[in-house]
C-alpha cells in the first residue's frame, strides 16, 4: 500500500504566526519557535521515511512554496493548503492525496514536540487494521489523523481551536461506524503554559527564552483579581530576602479584571498573561523564568525572613525539592489542628500542597514537564512524580498563608472537602470536573 504523509503548517512570518505565543515570545520569537518546530517535525518525517517508505509533503500558509524551500529544504514537495477553514484544508488535503496514487494518508501538524518516528510508525501500522487513526492532545485537539478513504463529515462542525475537537471529532466517527484507533496522547505547543516543554530541546528555545542564570531565584506567582492581596505579597518577598539574593518575580496573570497586573508592574514584577488555572498559570511563568530555582507562591502567602537561604540550604543532598512549614493567619485551635497535620503529612509522607510554596530547581521542572495544566490537582500530581525521583524536604521556616479559604466554607467542611476530591482524583474523576464541582464555576489561581 502506498502512504501519503502530510504536514500542515505555516510561513514562519512574524505577526501571523503562533499569535497566541506574541504576548509572552514577540512577533519575532514566535515566528523563530515556529520555524524550529517546523523544522523539528520534518527531521522525524526523514527519520520514518527511512524506515517506512512513504511520499512526504508539506502543506502550508503564508509565502510561496520557494520561500518555504529556502528555509526547510528541496527534499520535500510544498503545497498551498486550500479551504477557507481547517476543516476545508483537511479534507482537501486527504482527498486529493487518495484520489492520486495514495492508499492512505496521514495528516499531522508542526507544533507536537514528543512525535517521533516510533509513533508514526504506529499510525502507519494501525491504519491496515483500522478506518481512522488519531493522534490525541493534552489540549483536546489532535496531532495526527490517518485514514483510507476520504471522509468529509469529519472535519465539518467542528469546533476548531477549542478543547472540544477531539470529542466531536469521535462522535462523528462512531456515528459513521468506523474502526478507530487512538495513538498516546501528547501535548502541542500553542500556548506560554506549553513552552516548558521546550526547555527540554535547547536548541529549540536558544535565544527565544531565557537563559537560566547560575544562583537566580524565580518566584512564580498566579494570580486572578487579586488586587486587595497583591500588593503586600510582592513587597513582603523583596523585603524578606537576603541582601544577597538575586532575584526574579512572576506573575502569571489568568486574565484579572482588577489592577492586579498593575500593581504586578509597580512592584517591578514581569507580568505574563496566560489562561486562567493555576496549573497553567504556574506552567506559563516558569516558561519564562530565568532562576535556576523556581519558587511557585500563592499570590496570599507571606514568605519567611531570608526565605532564598532557606531554599538554598533545603535544596543539598538528595533533597529533589522541598516546602516551608504551614502557617495559617488566624490562630484558632481548628487551624493550628489544620496547619499541624498539613505538616506532619509533608514531613512524612513528603506530600506538600501548593499553599506551602513548593520550590526546586528549574532543569529538574522542566525534566519533568512541568505540572500538568490543568485546574485542580496540579500540585498533588507533580508531587507524586517528584517523590519517585528524589526526597521532597520540608524546610524548618514556615510560610503564613491566608485563612480565608477555610472561613469561606468553615474548617470541618472544607478538610472533609479537600479529601474528598483526592479520592475523587485517585479514582478518575478528571480535574476539570472537579474544580467545577468544588468552586461551582470554572477553575480559577485563587
Amino acid at each position: 500500500m502506498t502512504t501519503q504523509l502530510i504536514v500542515f503548517t505555516r510561513y514562519p512570518e512574524p505577526g501571523s504566526t503562533k499569535t497566541r505565543l506574541i504576548p509572552a515570545l514577540g512577533a519575532e520569537g514566535a515566528a523563530l519557535l515556529q520555524r524550529r518546530l517546523t523544522s523539528h517535525t520534518l527531521d522525524t518525517v526523514r527519520a520514518f521515511q527511512e524506515q517506512a517508505p512513504c511520499a512526504a509533503e508539506v502543506q502550508f500558509a503564508g509565502r510561496d512554496a520557494s520561500a518555504m524551500q529556502d528555509l526547510f529544504g528541496d527534499d520535500i514537495t510544498y503545497v498551498p493548503q486550500q479551504g477557507n477553514d481547517l476543516g476545508e484544508r483537511l479534507h482537501h488535503a486527504i482527498q486529493t492525496a487518495l484520489h492520486s496514487d495514495a492508499d492512505r494518508v496521514i495528516v499531522i501538524g508542526a507544533d507536537c514536540l514528543d512525535l517521533d518516528a516510533k509513533t508514526l510508525a504506529q499510525a502507519h501500522q494501525q491504519l491496515e487494521r483500522h478506518d481512522v487513526v488519531l493522534g490525541p492532545a493534552e489540549d483536546g485537539g489532535y496531532y495526527l489523523i490517518g485514514l483510507k478513504s476520504p471522509r468529509e463529515a469529519l472535519f465539518q462542525d467542528i469546533p476548531w481551536g477549542t478543547d472540544a475537537v477531539l470529542a466531536k471529532t469521535l462522535q462523528k466517527v462512531d456515528a459513521a461506524g468506523l474502526k478507530r484507533k487512538l495513538l498516546p496522547t501528547l501535548s502541542d505547543i500553542d500556548y506560554p503554559e506549553d513552552l516548558v516543554l521546550c526547555r527540554q530541546w535547547p536548541q529549540l528555545v536558544d535565544g527565544i527564552l531565557p537563559t537560566p542564570v547560575a544562583g537566580r531565584l524565580s518566584i512564580v506567582i498566579p494570580t486572578l483579581n487579586e488586587a486587595a492581596r497583591l500588593a503586600d505579597t510582592l513587597q513582603a518577598v523583596r523585603s524578606r530576602c537576603s541582601k544577597q539574593c538575586d532575584l526574579e518575580i512572576i506573575v502569571a496573570d489568568g486574565g484579572s479584571q482588577d489592577d492586579t497586573a498593575k500593581i504586578a508592574r509597580q512592584h517591578r514584577a514581569k507580568v505574563v498573561a496566560c489562561n486562567p488555572g493555576r496549573g497553567i498559570q504556574m506552567n506559563a511563568g516558569a516558561a519564562l523564568a530565568s532562576g535556576e530555582t523556581l519558587l511557585f507562591l500563592h499570590a496570599d502567602a507571606q514568605l519567611p525572613d531570608r526565605y532564598d537561604e532557606t531554599i538554598r540550604s533545603t535544596l543539598v543532598g538528595e533533597s529533589i525539592a522541598g516546602a516551608f512549614r504551614l502557617q495559617i493567619d488566624h490562630d484558632t485551635p481548628g487551624l493550628r489542628m489544620v496547619a499541624h497535620l498539613a505538616n506532619l503529612r509533608s514531613r512524612v509522607l513528603q506530600r506538600p500542597y501548593g499553599d506551602q510554596g513548593l520550590f526546586l530547581r528549574l532543569q529538574t521542572f522542566c525534566e519533568l514537564g512541568g505540572f500538568r495544566n490543568w485546574p485542580l490537582m496540579e500540585d498533588f500530581e507533580l508531587v507524586q512524580r517528584l517523590r519517585k525521583r528524589g526526597r521532597i524536604q520540608l524546610a524548618d521556616a514556615s510560610m503564613t498563608v491566608s485563612a480565608r479559604r477555610w472561613q469561606k466554607r468553615g474548617i470541618m467542611r472544607t478538610t472533609c472537602l479537600n479529601q474528598a476530591i483526592v479520592l475523587a482524583w485517585r479514582m478518575g474523576v478528571s480535574p476539570q470536573r472537579l474544580a467545577m464541582w468544588y468552586r461551582g464555576k470554572p477553575a480559577s489561581s485563587s
